[in-house]
């Protein structure tokens, strides 16, 4: 059987939230879905227990991230700052990704911008060994045909791209689990 052919078991992932700022967003067209879809990813993880590390993009420029991603992390998490466009480019991203329990091998990021952070992300991740995921229905660009070259050329370097609901429902696995019961509101 080929390495490629695997399922994604919660306790194997990591979700990264990258740069869901006010700022950004306002030109994002998707931006709804993105929101949507991103707060989605975030309470499935919770309910699953899959760790989430979030980021932003040169916060003091270009603001917090949008308070409905705030509300999903909660107190615990602070979202991690760069100005770097790849995320495992930055010093401390890439040491709370290694601080991440050892059984972690695969990732999914969600955010923007597909064609340049989302990219750059999911290259830097698979350089470091990780198996990299990204849902096509929580990620965008300002532009369409830059969202659509990102995610073209992130399956050419070996990313999955698949959408949040294939994600969410390949951790759960099946239906009648407490987990499914918690999650199943959120997604109806």
């Amino acid at each position: 059987m080929s390495e490629k052919i695997y399922r994604l078991a919660p306790e194997q992932c990591a979700l990264l939230v990258v740069d869901i700022q006010e700022r950004m967003m306002q030109a994002i067209p998707a931006r709804e879905e993105v929101v949507k879809n991103a707060a989605l990813l975030m309470k499935a993880a919770n309910i699953l227990q899959v760790p989430v590390l979030a980021t932003t993009q040169y916060a003091a420029r270009i603001g917090a991230l949008l308070p409905e991603i705030q509300a999903e992390l909660g107190g615990g998490i602070v979202p991690l700052d760069k100005l770097e466009f790849g995320c495992f480019d930055n010093g401390a991203i890439g040491e709370a990704v290694k601080r991440l329990p050892r059984e972690i091998n695969t990732i999914v990021v969600c955010g923007v911008e597909t064609h340049i952070c989302i990219y750059q992300t999911v290259l830097g991740g698979l350089l470091q060994g990780y198996r990299m995921w990204v849902p096509a229905d929580g990620v965008a660009s300002r532009v369409e045909k830059n969202y659509q070259t990102g995610l073209a050329r992130i399956s050419e370097v070996g990313g999955i791209v698949a959408n949040t609901e294939m994600i969410i429902y390949e951790w759960l696995q099946k239906a009648g689990t407490p987990a499914f019961k918690a999650i199943l509101p959120f997604i109806k």
